[in-house]
């Protein structure tokens, strides 16, 4: 069986990705970044997601690069921003923005992978129904696979790790229903940019997730503070 690194943050689109790679015959290693995000939610989602769908490893892997990375999640008290429309959220790079994250968890799953013989890396970025950031573009995977092929040894070798990024094109609602046909356990994941007890529902991510199911027709087992 081939092996293949995910990357899970907890959340849903990263959850069904897992899925998906699963879904292909792949060897499951998750891994899950504790970057100094402002809340320990997603990383316990992670554990739980990666735990109930039988990954043959979860890594959980400590970079306490919080205080240094200028983002409104990793700052306490930074201001996330609530309550925009989508095409606000496509108007520009919100302060939800962690600089150049997939860059350093790219990377990082990369170096893992060539280390472990995997032949690929999953992500979960999307570039239809996202936050505006521009490290979730084709653009920028196509450009981090051709650094993959002439910056390491498995790609000189013609062996290239490839990087799967299976919902890029898929709008939230049919993430949404890709994670009901696999079953992924929808009540262990967490979206919400905060971390309370409930998902805000007013973050760009609550709002998104929301919007998805309501247009694929599937109930969301969170609990939101505000209604739905």
């Amino acid at each position: 069986m081939s092996k293949a690194v995910v990357l899970l943050s907890g959340g849903l689109d990263s959850s069904t990705v897992l899925a998906l790679a699963k879904a292909q015959g792949h060897d499951i290693v998750a891994l899950t970044f504790d970057y100094g995000q402002r809340h320990d939610k997603e990383i316990d989602s992670a554990r739980a997601v990666a735990e109930a769908m039988g990954a043959t490893e979860h890594i959980v892997l400590s970079l306490p690069l919080g205080p240094l990375l200028d983002s409104s999640l990793t700052r306490a008290g930074a201001a996330v921003p609530e309550g925009r429309s989508k095409s606000d959220m496509s108007s520009g790079i919100p302060s939800t923005y962690v600089p150049s994250r997939n860059i350093i968890f790219l990377s990082v799953a990369a170096s893992i992978a060539e280390s472990i013989g995997a032949g690929s890396v999953f992500i979960a970025a999307n570039a239809v129904d996202f936050s505006g950031y521009p490290d979730c573009t084709p653009e920028f995977l196509d450009a981090f696979q051709a650094m993959l092929r002439v910056g390491t040894k498995a790609g000189k070798e013609g062996r290239s790790i490839m990087v799967e990024a299976p919902v890029i094109g898929m709008t939230k609602a049919e993430i949404v229903r890709e994670a009901v046909r696999l079953h992924v356990p929808l009540d262990l994941t967490w979206s919400c940019y905060k971390g309370g007890e409930r998902a805000c529902g007013r973050c760009d991510s609550c709002l998104l997730r929301l919007d998805g199911f309501r247009q694929a027709g599937v109930e969301d087992p969170l609990e939101y503070e505000v209604g739905r």
